[in-house]
């Protein structure tokens, strides 16, 4: 049996946050672990030499070049600090290197996040907040309205959405669902309904993405869907920043279409999210627009950050190295065709959904 002490890991993007959380998780493993502050990139992937597993976020991009780089340098398994991995070329790693991710880590942290975007932006609690600490406590400007009665569109009814439609329905909200794979019997048992997007985009007075990136929902919310939304939506985005087109987002700020946004992710944000910019100047023009709006509310991808989420993600990212290791199969292995974990058939039968 392989001894788990030998196995070394070289893990990038590491946060302070980061360490502290799987250096607590590790003493039930013993691995090897080598911090990298750097992001993997062409010029970081040599780093990986002398390890046998690399642990990667979001913003770590693995293209096939960096897949060349890890193959020559002997890494046997990728493991996604992360439930998404749009940022792997999964052609690259097929049949090559194995690939391992954290399914769910805390579907309420997020969830609460994408509430609490809508609670802010409806209230204006984060223009109040400025006011008050310039001893200004004039109300004029901040009128919200209540939520109660008001129609929420969730897009994407897995563990978050539906923990988003719950807490929405605890605010007697009416909630519309769109999935391509509806849970009918989740919407029974919260209280909503499915609807087609068209219907959604007409009825909604907020908007909330809780799907998956793929090709199909690559700017999802672009100048056509947002056309047939109701004026002055909300949209609120905790899911993938490419969901969003961000230029077609804007003119719908500017001709008031779109009433406010929040959103913890952003299509371009590998180069600025999870750093620190406050002494230098923001050259993403895009970005810069959107922060310059104050009915738009900008997060730094947060909506996993609460203690829970971070100890199961570092608890459930090392028992994933652990399984490979140990030669079991991991339920958290990806099919690259089909993005399924261990039900995929392709394991038992070589062909796939």
């Amino acid at each position: 049996m392989t001894d788990l002490k030998n196995i070394k890991i070289a893990f990038f993007d590491a946060k302070s946050y980061d360490m502290d959380f799987f250096n607590r998780a590790n003493a039930d493993f013993g691995f090897k672990i080598t911090y990298f502050s750097s992001h993997l990139t062409i010029e970081t992937a040599a780093l990986s030499k002398g390890h046998d597993t690399i642990c990667i976020f979001v913003n770590d991009i693995v293209t096939q070049e960096i897949v060349d780089i890890l193959i020559a340098n002997q890494i046997r398994l990728i493991a996604l600090r992360a439930s998404g991995y749009n940022n792997i070329d999964l052609k690259a790693v097929y049949r090559r290197i194995h690939v391992v991710r954290v399914p769910a880590y805390s579907p309420h942290a997020v969830a609460e996040h994408a509430v609490a975007l809508m609670l802010s932006l409806n209230r204006k609690i984060h223009k109040a907040y400025y006011r008050t600490h310039d001893g200004n406590f004039n109300i004029q400007g901040l009128l919200g309205f209540d939520m109660v009665g008001k129609t929420a569109g969730v897009i994407g009814t897995g563990q978050i959405g539906k923990i988003v439609a719950q807490i929405l329905k605890g605010f007697g909200m009416r909630v519309l669902g769109y999935d391509l794979f509806p849970d009918k019997a989740s919407a029974t048992r919260i209280g909503f309904e499915y609807v087609d997007l068209d219907t959604l985009w007409k009825e909604s007075d907020i908007l909330t993405l809780h799907c998956p990136l793929t090709k199909e929902t690559v700017h999802l919310i672009n100048e056509a869907s947002i056309a047939k939304m109701k004026p002055g939506v909300m949209i609120i985005n905790t899911g993938r920043g490419m969901l969003i087109d961000s230029k077609a987002l804007i003119e719908g700020l500017k001709s008031g279409q779109v009433g406010s946004a929040g959103l913890d992710v952003y299509e371009e944000e590998n180069e600025y999210f999870f750093e620190d910019f406050s002494t230098s100047v923001i050259t993403d023009d895009v970005l810069a627009r959107l922060l310059s709006f104050n009915n738009v509310l900008v997060t730094s991808h947060q909506g996993f950050f609460t203690k829970e989420a971070l100890q199961n993600i570092a608890a459930i990212t090392l028992k994933n190295i652990k399984i490979f290791f140990l030669e079991e199969r991991t339920e958290s292995e990806i099919c690259y065709k089909c993005g399924q974990q261990g039900g995929c058939v392709r394991k038992q039968t070589g062909k796939c959904f």
